[in-house]
This record gives structure tokens, C-alpha cells and sequence, in this order.
């Protein structure tokens, strides 16, 4: 039997680190030339994207680390008991680490370039400065994997208990004869 309490923890954890990348996607930088009197230059808004999307990929990340510890990563253990919950547990075992990585490289993609300010200065009479900031999405789909990942952790961790604790098939070959001695 799955435990319950693990699984409204890490559906917690989801949650939380869900929403945080929601409000980063809403939060990126966004820079606007300003022009003085000898110089043109960048002026960005605060950068508290680049935080809540690290914050979003650590809790991501305590989030599936607890899954894994508690599951032993699939390979430690006694063998899961041949059937459907095994069938499931594998492939939402795969299913869950491919979501969970690229939720990851985007959480990850899109903190790192939010956090990029360009420092070019130009003269008045050039062209004024490419003020690049983070491309719309990049957060949300972070958030879209964070979603497909909780999902697919807690369904992984469902299938995998039942597989667990299931009852073991006998092993034995021949008819047995040990209670008729």
C-alpha cells in the first residue's frame, strides 16, 4: 500500500514549486532603454524571476528525491512482482525522470538568462542598445513539466507499491509433497 502521507508531501512540494514557476513566468525581466544626456543603457525591472525559478527547481528536486528515496530509485530492494503494477512502474518510472529533467533544464535555462542583463552603454548618436531579456514560455513550460512530473511521480509511486506488496507467485516447479510425509 502506497503511503498516503508521502504522497500528499510530494504533492504538496509539486504544488508549491507548480506555482512558483507560474509566478516567475509572470514576473520575468523586462528591460527599457534609457536615454540620458551623454549615454544610452539598459534599466531592468527587479529580478525576483531568477529566484522563484530557483526556488521552483530545488523543491522540483526535494520533491523527487524523496519519491526515489522511498522507492529505493526502482533497482534496490527485493524485485517488484511480476504483472500490470510492474508494467507501470517502469514506464511511468522512465516517464516520470524524462518530465522531471526537462522540467529541470527549463526551470534552470530560464533562471540563468532572466538573470542576464546586458551591459552595453552607447553613444547618443549610435543606435540604442538591444535591451535582450528572457523569451515568454520558457517558465510556463517549466511549469507544464513540474505538472506532467507530479503526476507522473505519484502515479510511478502508486503502481510501484502495488508491485511491491503484491502477492509473490510460488516458485516452486514440482507438485508439492512436504505436508503428506
Amino acid at each position: 500500500m502506497a503511503s498516503t502521507q508521502l504522497l500528499v508531501i510530494v504533492l504538496i512540494l509539486d504544488l508549491v514549486a507548480f506555482a512558483l514557476a507560474v509566478t516567475a513566468e509572470q514576473r520575468r525581466n523586462k528591460g527599457v532603454v534609457n536615454k540620458s544626456t551623454t549615454q544610452n543603457y539598459c534599466v531592468y525591472e527587479s529580478d525576483i524571476a531568477t529566484g522563484l525559478g530557483v526556488g521552483a527547481l530545488v523543491i522540483l528536486l526535494a520533491s523527487q528525491a524523496l519519491i526515489m528515496v522511498a522507492s529505493r530509485c526502482f533497482c534496490c530492494g527485493k524485485p517488484l512482482t511480476p504483472g500490470r503494477s510492474r508494467v507501470w512502474a517502469i514506464i511511468l518510472f522512465i516517464t516520470c525522470w524524462f518530465t522531471f529533467i526537462v522540467a529541470e533544464a527549463c526551470l534552470l535555462a530560464g533562471s540563468v538568462r532572466n538573470a542576464y542583463h546586458t551591459k552595453y552603454r552607447t553613444a547618443i548618436s549610435d543606435n540604442p542598445p538591444s535591451c535582450e531579456t528572457l523569451r515568454k514560455g520558457i517558465f510556463g513550460a517549466g511549469a507544464a513539466f513540474i505538472f506532467f512530473t507530479g503526476i507522473t511521480t505519484e502515479l510511478y509511486y502508486i503502481s510501484y507499491s502495488n508491485a511491491r506488496n503484491s502477492f509473490p507467485p510460488s516458485r516452486e516447479t514440482g507438485v508439492g509433497m512436504n505436508t503428506y510425509r
